[in-house]
């Protein structure tokens, strides 16, 4: 297994309950968050989030990976508190979200958006974009009628829209287009985090590239914190300074976007990593995972990637791996511990 260029194997330790690389005084902390739906009439409860903790920092990206089904896109709302969670607290700006009353979390919430895949499903057709994007300044107080509408046209041209858009309704754009609209409208109420929820999945990949340059466009110019959600590797490299693996409700590995793709240390990280066509890999062998995802109801004991893992052994089946940094990195596997007492 590879470590992490530059540092020993022998200065992993486990990591704290946080994952704290290098962002200090982050925008947005989860510390060990847990979400866990139903579970009633003797039926075991869907275990979305197991014990998740990371860090945004302040004009930094986050990217999060994983197979469909990984817990990613209900991580993203336990961070804006779109959903309780069961157990853990998410901090942002050094506030607990999970204890705030309705009328604090209303203030904060203005400082966090969300940016969807399918921006069109979110519109109402019978609204115009003046509306769309008017509407959450409404909701915050920000402004008057005519300021609002003077920020709408301002907010159009970042994303590079005409000021004739807010006349006409969703469904006379393109995905591309309303994509942008998605970008100006999470713009509208001045946040300082955004979390993008497979924001380019759905679109052809030339519309990717323009989407995403404009997204880094946007955060250099308004320093704003992005929790970016996709399951395309190479989009998430492009856009994250970090990147952290889910797998079953939990990271498995974390660490600097280039570093994690170069020599993943994960066995998941690199069968994800070897699924990502590239020039720089063509005769490369690849182990393909084989076998389905186990059912979120009921994880395998131990490590939870032992059933598909090509390098499982004695301990994987019935020991789950301790969470283990090295350097700016961090991955939970019993190969990675092994090697620290070798």
């Amino acid at each position: 297994m590879n470590g992490s260029p530059g540092v020993a194997i022998n200065d992993a330790v486990p990591l704290p309950a946080t994952d704290t690389d290098d962002a200090t005084s982050p925008i947005l902390r989860l510390d060990s968050v847990v979400k866990h739906f139903g579970g009633r009439r003797r039926k075991p409860p869907v275990r979305a989030v197991d014990g998740v903790s990371l860090t945004v920092g302040r004009g930094e990206t986050v990217g999060l990976v994983g197979e469909s089904g990984s817990g990613k896109s209900t991580l993203g709302r336990l961070a804006l508190r779109l959903l309780e969670p069961t157990a853990g607290t998410v901090t942002f700006d050094g506030s607990d979200v999970s204890r705030l009353r309705r009328r604090e979390l209303a203030r904060l919430r203005r400082r966090m958006q969300l940016v969807f895949q399918d921006p069109l499903s979110s519109f109402s057709p019978r609204m115009t974009i003046e509306e769309i994007l008017t509407e959450p300044m409404t909701v915050h107080g920000i402004g008057t009628p005519k300021t609002r509408v003077a920020k709408c046209r301002e907010l159009l041209d970042l994303v590079g829209l005409p000021s004739h858009a807010l006349e006409r309704y969703p469904h006379q754009f393109s995905g591309g287009q309303a994509q942008r609209i998605g970008i100006a409208r999470a713009l509208t109420t001045d946040p300082d985090l955004i979390v993008c929820d497979e924001a380019v999945s759905a679109l052809d990949v030339s519309v990717q590239a323009q989407i995403l340059n404009l997204l880094r466009e946007v955060q250099r110019e308004l320093g704003l914190s992005y929790l970016f959600i996709a399951h395309d590797l190479n989009v998430v490299r492009y856009m994250s300074d970090r990147i952290s693996v889910m797998y079953l409700g939990q990271v498995v590995e974390s660490g600097p976007a280039d570093t994690l793709m170069d020599s993943a240390m994960h066995p998941y990280s690199q069968a994800l990593v070897g699924s990502v066509p590239s020039l720089d890999r063509r005769g490369e062998l690849r182990t393909p995972l084989v076998g389905e995802v186990p059912s979120p109801t009921r994880p395998p004991t131990g490590c939870r990637f032992h059933t598909r893992c090509p390098r499982r052994f004695e301990p994987c089946d019935h020991v789950d791996p301790e969470l283990l940094q090295i350097g700016r990195r961090s991955a939970a596997c019993h190969l990675l511990t092994s090697e620290v007492g070798a």
